[in-house]
């Protein structure tokens, strides 16, 4: 019976570490390299992603109220928190 309960420790340890060994073996998103190309052909175009913004939040952004920018863009656009600040944030930091 101590063997059975041994076996099966040792059986559900050796499935946890190669569980966590594989989760740092995937590779990492591509999405900042798809991003890092695509501001890179709009620079290219001389397109400006950011010309519809409105100046009110261009403002707030300056002036460092960027809870102010994100609430302006949720009113404006009627879209969730999240997309409001990954927006707002995304203007700060247009790379």
């Amino acid at each position: 019976m101590f063997d059975d309960a041994v076996f099966w420790l040792s059986l559900g340890t050796l499935i946890v570490v190669l569980f966590s060994l594989a989760r740092r073996c995937t590779p990492p998103s591509n999405n900042s390299r798809i991003e890092r190309k695509l501001d890179l052909i709009l620079d290219h175009l001389g397109i400006n992603p950011h010309q519809d913004v409105d100046q009110k939040i261009l403002d707030c952004l300056q002036s460092g109220q960027k809870i102010e920018a994100i609430k302006l863009y949720r009113e404006q656009t009627g879209v969730g928190l999240k997309e409001a600040k990954d927006y707002v944030e995304g203007l700060q930091d247009p790379r």
